[in-house]
């Protein structure tokens, strides 16, 4: 059972990481801003600006001159929630 748990908690661990990565990659297309008809481009948004739009509403403060830091408080917190899956890890 405690196999079964561990593999869970490592999974949606490694989910999480893997959103981590698309939120860095969204960050990044925000300097070079790509073309917008992009199917990628189009996904990454779909998958990021939910989250984004949260952030920034919950904390006006992330807006500071015109510089959103929504992703780092995101990827704060999704570390934050990494540590306390492998936490809970049963050995």
């Amino acid at each position: 059972m405690s196999l079964i748990f561990n593999t869970l908690i490592n999974m949606t661990a490694a989910l999480i990481q893997i959103y981590i990565w698309i939120i860095i990659i969204a960050a990044l297309m925000s300097f070079v801003n790509p073309d917008p008809y992009n199917q990628i481009v189009q996904a990454i948004r779909k998958l990021t600006e939910p989250a984004f739009s949260f952030v920034r509403k919950k904390m006006p403060f992330v807006v500071v001159s015109g510089i959103d830091f929504s992703p780092i408080v995101i990827i704060f917190v999704l570390n934050l929630l990494i540590s306390i899956l492998y936490s809970l890890r049963i050995y």
